[in-house]
């Protein structure tokens, strides 16, 4: 450990940091009830000695939350990221009926991990910027080039009519307009373990409706079935998705795909008028989400040979896109990647590894729409969120806060007094 990240962590108020993500996951904010949590953000933003604190509204009674760490003005500027919403809590208190957990928002520790919904996606990256800014100015330190930090809402699907990035798509846009600094670097506060996920997934998700005729099932030959209709299309659709893993391979991503996940339909002794598919498609970087979504259709219209069987396909999850959301990289060997992973090595050993991001996030609002590089890093696993283990570990949230307090030194300079 080199000397800075030493005298960080020496510096370091681990119950300060502690109490601000329990206290963060004891706002709840399921997607569509973000407010709360972002007043919360916004007090401890302002009394943590943030400028410019600003709350927003993407959508009626629906906010985002922004500020910025005043630097002296001779350094580049860094943006710190993340969504304030979480997914929804139906049946935790249930599975945890008679434990200390039995309260999603209640952030028991046990075995030296922080419990509840919202702990790893993502309070504890949300939290560790700030705690980091806070430990800076615990150590005396001030940056050459300024820090923002903004909270937006509305990233997380399963709430019906929201989940489209609108809170992102808000702050981007006034970005895009000059109502708020361009920063030069982001790191957008989704769990990876610490590592650094320069790469990430682009996916879209494909409501397929298939409508045939019913018929009496003693004279079928009087219907159009659409359940037979659905399996020569699952046929083609996994036959498709075979040529697709086989194009190619990305060396943190692994291959392209498409899933199938839903398959409703029959009928009450009779010919099945109408079923219904679900899928999704994972892109890799490169490929083109257009160009995805009209190879989907041609295979799906192209394993149905009956006139009278009409198809509707819809997509239900556009992102930065009309149909979903688009892969990105960042290259991984520019100053500012070596940097992070650095930072986080130095505060925590093993750590800060280059990987790929087994998720679609929001990255791409910035690495694609405004030509601005963008990673994923935080404390928290992604394999235990939107689950009823959501869980983070007290020690490595801790190493986020002096990982990303390093950096900032890294990448915005240190003033000189």
């Amino acid at each position: 450990m080199t000397s800075a990240s030493q005298d960080l962590r020496n510096h370091l108020d681990r119950d300060d940091a502690v109490e601000l993500l329990r206290s963060a996951i004891g706002h709840q904010s399921i997607t569509g009830n973000e407010a709360g949590f972002v007043a919360y953000l916004a007090e401890q933003m302002t009394r943590r000695g943030l400028s410019d604190v600003s709350v927003t509204e993407f959508e009626p009674g629906r906010t985002n939350v922004c500020g910025t760490l005043r630097g002296k003005g001779n350094g580049p500027r860094l943006l710190f990221v993340g969504h304030t919403d979480t997914v929804h809590v139906e049946g935790w208190s249930e599975h945890w009926a008679g434990d200390i957990r039995e309260n999603p928002f209640g952030a028991p520790i046990i075995d030296g991990e922080i419990w509840g919904r919202g702990a790893g996606d993502l309070k504890a990256g949300i939290c560790a910027s700030l705690s980091a800014m806070s430990l800076l100015q615990e150590a005396g330190i001030s940056l050459g080039g300024d820090v923002d930090f903004a909270f937006v809402g509305d990233e997380e699907s399963g709430q019906p009519g929201s989940g489209i990035s609108a809170g992102v798509k808000a702050h981007v846009a006034r970005i895009a307009k000059g109502e708020l600094p361009r920063p030069d670097f982001v790191i957008y506060t989704e769990p990876t373990r610490l590592s650094v996920y320069t790469a990430q997934m682009g996916f879209f998700i494909a409501d397929i409706t298939i409508t045939g005729k019913s018929a009496y099932f003693g004279v079928p030959e009087l219907g159009h079935d659409a359940l037979k209709a659905s399996h020569k299309i699952m046929s083609a659709l996994w036959a498709h998705s075979d040529e697709i893993a086989g194009r190619a391979e990305h060396d943190l991503l692994g291959k392209g795909f498409l899933l199938i996940t839903t398959l409703n339909g029959g009928g009450f002794i009779a010919v099945p008028e109408k079923c219904t598919l679900s899928l999704i498609r994972k892109l890799l970087p490169g490929e083109n989400l257009d160009t995805a979504a009209a190879e989907l259709e041609a295979t799906i219209r192209g394993a149905v040979d009956d006139p009278a069987i009409s198809i509707d396909i819809a997509y239900s999850a556009a992102r930065d896109h009309r149909v979903g959301g688009t892969a990105a990289e960042v290259d991984r060997t520019l100053p500012a990647v070596e940097a992070l992973c650095a930072a986080v090595a130095e505060a925590m050993p093993g750590r800060g590894v280059v990987e790929g991001a087994p998720f679609w996030s929001e990255g791409p609002f910035f690495n694609g729409q405004l030509n601005i590089p963008a990673v994923y890093c935080a404390p928290g696993d992604i394999r235990n969120c939107h689950t009823f283990e959501e869980r983070v570990s007290v020690e490595e949230y801790l190493n986020g806060v002096v990982a990303f307090a390093d950096f900032m030194t890294r990448f915005c300079g240190v003033a000189k007094e």
